[in-house]
């Protein structure tokens, strides 16, 4: 059985940095492609980024060279950092996990979900 807790987020001013985390606790922990999605008000759930067992890292486009996405396995949490963050990024952030390829999993591939964080970025 896995379990995903996130932690972090919250409200920042634009250009601000956030960190998101997310416990995972599963026998299966280095197996796992974990990511990151978020929902805006009112959109779909979209990908982030997600890190395979080999630290393989892949994001969306929307964020790449702002968020970074690591793990720290002596701990089993990931992690996303937010730099330079935009009031588009405002939403929930969730973590997912499965034994999945990261670099083709959709969305529904994903077995287990946290509960979700907000992270609010006011102009």
């Amino acid at each position: 059985h896995v379990q995903l807790v996130e932690s972090g987020g919250g409200s920042v001013q634009a250009g601000g940095s956030l960190r998101v985390s997310c416990v995972v606790s599963a026998s299966t922990y280095s197996t796992l492609c974990m990511s990151w999605f978020r929902q805006a008000p009112g959109k779909e759930r979209e990908f982030i980024a997600s890190i395979e067992s080999t630290n393989t890292t892949n994001y969306a486009d929307s964020v790449k060279g702002r968020f970074t996405i690591s793990k720290d396995n002596a701990k089993n949490t990931l992690y996303l950092q937010m730099n330079s963050l935009k009031p588009e990024d405002t939403g929930m952030y969730f973590c997912a996990a499965d034994v999945v390829y990261c670099d083709v999993a959709q969305e529904d591939d994903y077995n287990y979900w946290g509960q979700g964080i907000q992270v609010t970025v006011s102009s």
